[in-house]
């Protein structure tokens, strides 16, 4: 059994995702062979998916919209990236299509969420499982009618799919297949928090410890911000964020931010799926910086009111170091959501390759 991932190089979260869920997988039919088809950096998949085997296609299969940092959007430029990948999707799919056809075994094709996964999954005449908390759909029909046909066309890609794996802080999603709703998507750490204290040389209790990190998207923040709040460690992984400030530790590069989550209170973050769900499941609460022109923002910032202790600032809030780390973060108004969304995706596939 071959299960072929077309996995959205738009950013990180995508590919934490499918980790998360292939891990699982791998834990419950480990002879089962994993093919990542994504532009997903190699360095980027091996911390993700740690011991687990898998090989690794270097395709792009959708554009997403392109940022001008972890904030700021492009559409101009997403619009011409859209027009360069149709011409270049069609040769793709033919040696995708030829090598697959190589492969023994059956084959099911798992999407979080390019569109074009239709295309590949209908010339093999493989099962097609679209897996995320949106479509692209959802996030270009708010951008104007220049990105219509394009909502349009993912919209019917989508609705080819076998089944769809829906994820928390979901848009809608009106792709009318058979669709399981999952819980959280965690990766799940691999070390010992007590461990990793003492490697870090942290001595400050976890009330003063924050984590910093924008999905590793080039947004820079001047060191003074940091030696604004000398009473707290910051813990980075971002090269970015990287500065010279005595309060400022950098995450070793063998490391998950996630597993330097358990040692800290907060993670200053932007509204981003994966973040959201390592922090839920680990108690952490959520310093949010607001994100403009991205459709799916303003359903993460409601879902962090909701259902995580959380703060909610401006990027010039940000940028101004007004960060707000004195003041107590606030309680959610509903129940925390359930875990273990990682297994449950993980059955759904298992029950779609054993029954080809």
């Amino acid at each position: 059994m071959l299960i072929y991932a077309c996995v959205s190089g738009h950013g990180y979260g995508h590919g934490s995702r499918v980790a998360s869920v292939l891990t699982a997988l791998h834990g419950l039919e480990p002879q089962w062979r994993l093919v990542l088809s994504t532009p997903l950096p190699p360095a980027f998949l091996q911390l993700a998916f740690g011991p687990v085997p898998y090989d690794h296609r270097p395709c792009r299969w959708d554009v997403g919209v392109l940022q001008a940092d972890a904030l700021g959007s492009d559409p101009a430029a997403t619009l011409i990236a859209l027009e360069q990948l149709q011409q270049v999707l069609p040769g793709q799919i033919a040696t995708e299509l030829a090598w697959l056809r190589q492969q023994p075994g059956p084959v099911l094709v798992l999407a979080d969420v390019p569109p074009a996964a239709a295309q590949l999954a209908e010339q093999l005449e493989a099962p097609l499982v679209f897996m995320g908390n949106f479509g692209w759909d959802a996030i270009y029909g708010p951008m104007g009618p220049a990105f219509a046909p394009w909502a349009e066309a993912a919209t019917s890609a989508y609705r080819q799919g076998t089944a769809l794996i829906q994820c928390p802080f979901a848009m809608p999603m009106p792709w009318n297949v058979p669709t399981t709703v999952v819980g959280l998507t965690p990766g799940r750490p691999r070390h010992d928090p007590a461990d990793l204290r003492r490697r870090l040389g942290l001595e400050l209790d976890p009330q003063h410890t924050v984590l910093v990190g924008f999905g590793g998207m080039g947004l820079s923040v001047g060191r003074e911000l940091f030696e604004a709040w000398p009473d707290h460690r910051f813990l980075v992984a971002d090269s970015a964020l990287a500065c010279a400030a005595p309060n400022q530790i950098r995450i070793p590069a063998d490391l998950r931010p996630l597993e330097v989550l358990p040692l800290c209170g907060r993670l200053l973050t932007k509204p981003g799926y994966s973040s959201y769900c390592e922090a839920m499941a680990a108690g952490v609460g959520l310093q949010v910086v607001r994100r403009e022109g991205f459709a799916e923002a303003p359903v993460l910032e409601q879902a962090v009111q909701q259902h995580s202790w959380h703060r909610l600032i401006s990027r010039d809030q940000l940028q101004q170091g007004d960060w707000q780390l004195h003041l107590p973060l606030l309680p959610p108004a509903r129940a925390p959501l359930a875990d273990g969304g990682d297994g449950q995706a993980a059955k759904v596939l298992q029950r779609l390759g054993r029954s080809l």
